[in-house]
């Protein structure tokens, strides 16, 4: 009954990999998504570090980028309709955030908002190693409805470049949202 399918939030929180969020913008403006951001502040300055993009530039990409502080902004209710939500990267703090409900920014309060209204949320987890308490905090939003989608590349699609492993996993979380792609070759056995 969404009104509207073709309505998608996005998150780029301050883990390392903030290309993955890049590219995920990029192929979903691509497929015609309203596209809804919000960028933590973190993920601000590692736009700056680990990519020639302006943040300018990233935010142009989204039909419309949020202030991470705006609490009264559209996300933050479950009256917004939306297919889901992905958070990518998703730093722990983020990841606690969510997982406690501890909606003190508008990143985590439209995760928790995609949770309890029961919508598609996708957490690609990005740290490593990881101790029981970031696996505790995983359970924890796994048990709740979030999907946890680590950008754990599989090889035997053969990558030749950093671009086809980000695109490996932005497939895998196309296909938790049921969007139609090729971004990568599917095994198909021996």
């Amino acid at each position: 009954m969404n009104q509207h399918p073709r309505r998608i939030i996005v998150g780029i929180s301050g883990a390392s990999g903030v290309i993955y969020g890049v590219r995920m913008l990029e192929l979903l403006k691509e497929k015609g998504y309203e596209i809804h951001l919000v960028i933590t502040e973190a993920g601000k300055k590692n736009i700056e570090i680990e990519t020639d993009y302006e943040v300018s530039e990233v935010k142009n990409m989204a039909t419309r980028a949020y202030d991470n502080s705006d609490m009264g902004a559209a996300l933050s209710s479950g009256s917004f309709l939306t297919e889901g939500m992905i958070v990518i990267p998703c730093t722990i703090k983020s990841l606690s955030g969510i997982a406690n409900s501890y909606t003190n920014s508008l990143l985590v309060r439209a995760a928790d908002v995609t949770l309890k209204e029961k919508r598609k949320l996708a957490l690609v987890v990005r740290e490593t190693p990881l101790h029981q308490g970031h696996l505790r905090l995983m359970t924890m939003a796994a048990e709740m409805g979030a999907l946890i989608l680590p950008p754990i590349p599989s090889f035997y699609h053969w990558p030749k470049t950093v671009d086809e492993i980000i695109l490996q996993t932005i497939g895998k979380v196309f296909d938790y949202f049921e969007i139609p792609h090729e971004l990568f070759n599917r095994w198909e056995g021996n």
